[in-house]
């Protein structure tokens, strides 16, 4: 199943993911002219209180995924789900 959307929020993301099996695993396919797969590292918010005083940010919110290890090319059935050439 491919949806085919653009993700504005972490309410998007979750709805998206919600019909897989949570023990699924996860990978980001990045670079559609030359697909490469990578592991998901890290979830972080910003602004944050980088102050350390506890005053509350003056920005919204954003949520960011980073990406870690590059494990590999991304399988052919990836890129053609996702609708990249290889």
């Amino acid at each position: 199943m491919t949806t085919d959307t653009r993700f504005a929020t972490v309410g998007d993301v979750i709805a998206a993911l919600s019909a897989y099996d949570p023990t699924t695993p996860l990978r980001i396919a990045a670079q559609p002219c030359y697909p490469m797969q990578h592991l998901l590292a890290r979830v972080a918010c910003t602004p944050d209180d980088a102050e350390g005083d506890g005053t509350p940010p003056t920005e919204p919110p954003v949520v960011w995924l980073g990406t870690g290890e590059q494990v590999g090319h991304l399988p052919e059935p990836a890129a053609d789900a996702l609708g990249w050439s290889r």
